[in-house]
Order: structure tokens, then sequence, then C-alpha cells
């Protein structure tokens, strides 16, 4: 399970960020595919673009991110979908035709924009092809933003299905759409301190903050989350400076984390917030911590050779 999240600073830059929530990791590092880095797309031959940065995985040479930006401060992250994403079984002639493992790369290549990107995905069919044997296909869905705006990206039974964020917040199943409508059960939540009432002769004060914040969802199941993080994000003050930017977009991830031995999964294990990762357009960096390291740390894209040809680890 998972829990993303998109906002601007008061300069209207942008800020991405993301949980990654399973049991144990998966070696993830923090890659920067550089300008000068081609590699064969499973059907689209041979492509190179945008450098971009995030945290992921690297097979054959092609770095498997779990969420990226690329230098023009696009970002995309995938969050886990079982159940309801439906890829396509091969390419369809006439499409243009993605693998799903790849589907994260290809967009921080090839666009600068949202408004880009979902030009291009009206033509796209997502194709369940793993990059080999060792990693099979996984089911996911799409959060993808700007410094303006953010779409979810859901390819099910009923295709390629796009949907504008106007919460700028993604977790899991179901889909975007139920999530969305499933809000206005929790329009009675505000963050401000109640007025005093009167019921017959009794007058009553709220006992503290957070009065009328009763009823919103505090477990860790993906509806619940969904709820939780729109909250915070709609009613997090816009901060001004990168320091206190990256500050909120820690804290909201934080407030949506998942701690060891709170919900197991079906074999047994437990999921916890293995890492936090985010994005800052303002500085192009890719801050980050772990599940047992909370310290904060960064690379800065700009601090690389991005005209390199290989892909760089660190």
């Amino acid at each position: 399970m998972c829990t993303g999240v998109r906002f601007s600073d008061s300069a209207g830059n942008m800020f991405f960020g993301r949980n990654l929530d399973w049991s144990e990791g998966y070696g993830q590092k923090v890659v920067i595919t550089p300008r000068g880095y081609k590699y064969q797309s499973a059907f689209l031959g041979e492509m190179g673009g945008s450098a971009a940065i995030g945290m992921g995985i690297i097979a054959e040479n092609v770095p498997l991110y779990f969420d990226c930006a690329n230098e023009h401060g696009l970002a995309v992250a995938g969050l886990n979908f079982p159940g309801y994403a439906a890829y396509a079984d091969s390419e369809i002639d006439g499409k243009t035709n993605v693998a799903a493992y790849e589907f994260p790369l290809w967009v921080v290549l090839n666009f600068k924009t949202v408004d880009e990107a979902e030009k291009a995905l009206r033509d796209v069919v997502i194709v369940a092809k793993p990059i080999n044997d060792q990693y099979p296909v996984s089911q996911l869905h799409w959060l993808i933003g700007d410094a303006k705006r953010s779409i979810v990206v859901e390819y099910t039974s009923a295709g390629m299905e796009i949907f504008e964020n106007d919460v700028d917040i993604l977790t899991n199943q179901p889909g975007y759409g139920w999530h969305k409508e499933n809000l206005r059960n929790y329009m009675n939540l505000f963050p401000q301190m109640p007025k005093e009432i009167q019921w017959k002769k009794a007058h009553m004060t709220a006992f503290g903050t957070g009065s009328l914040m009763r009823g919103l969802p505090g477990g860790f199941y993906s509806t619940d989350r969904f709820i939780r993080v729109a909250y915070f994000n709609t009613h997090y003050p816009v901060q001004d400076s990168e320091a206190a930017n990256v500050s909120r977009l820690f804290h909201t991830l934080a407030g949506v984390a998942m701690i060891d031995g709170g919900a197991a999964m079906a074999d047994g294990a437990f999921e916890k917030t293995v890492y936090t990762g985010g994005y800052s357009s303002a500085t192009q960096t890719y801050y980050y911590n772990t599940y047992d390291d909370f310290t904060i740390r960064s690379v800065a894209l700009g601090e690389q050779d991005l005209g390199a040809s290989e892909l760089i680890v660190k």
C-alpha cells in the first residue's frame, strides 16, 4: 500500500512525494537518469530524453522507478492497485505501447508538463510485459504532477482512464473515482476551533483543538488514508522556504505512515512505511528517509553529471 501527495509553495514551485508501504524493502536506491542515457524500450525502440531522479531499482540497465521527477518539474509515482489494474496482454497496433515496468521512466523522459503527458496518454496502451522473470508485472495506478496540477492514471478493464486530481493526493484501491466521491462523506471536517454554544441553559466549549476533526479516519486502510491525507494536504498552510516545504511534505506523509505491527497482510507480514521520498522542483532535489532512520537525506539533480550516458546510483 502507498500514499502520494502534491502541493505548491508560495512561489508556485511543486513539491511531490510518497510513502512506499510494504513488509520489506527492495534494495531501492536513489537513481539518476542523465540526459545521455539510452535504453531499449519494450515496444518503442531506443529511448532517452530529460534528466530524471527518483527512488527505484535497476534491472537490465533500466531504472524501475517507484517514483521519480525530471529536470522540468514533472513527477510520477506508482501506487499499488491490485484487483483493479488490468493491462493489455499484448501490444496493440496503431497505439503507443508502453510496458508497465517502464511507465514512470517513459513519462519523465518524454514530457515537461502534465498537460503534455495527458495529451499523449490518450493514445497509450499499458502492456503487461515484465522486464524479466525475476520481476513480475506490478498492478499499479499512477499519480502524475507538476507545479500547476496533477492527474491520476488508471489502466483497467475499461482501458485508459485519466482523472483530474483536484485534491492532489492518491492512495490505493478502489479507483480514484470512488475515493473522490467518498470525500463527500467527510464535508463536516474543519480545523477551526468551534465557538461556544448553548443548549437550554448549558454553555459549552470544546475541550481543545481538533473538536471539528472528530470522524477523521485513523486507520491504515487505503480508504482511511485517502481521507486523512486529503484533509492534511488541504489545510496545511502554504509555506515559503525550501526547508518549510520539505517539512510540510514529510509531516503530511508521516500523518498516513504505516507502523510495524499495525496492519498485517494476507501472508501475516506487517506493512510499514519502508521509505518516504519526495522531490522539490524549486531546487531539483530529491529528499528521502527510511523506516529505521528518520534523518532526511537529499540528492540534488543539478550536482550530477547530467551529460553522462550511464545511470548514476546514490
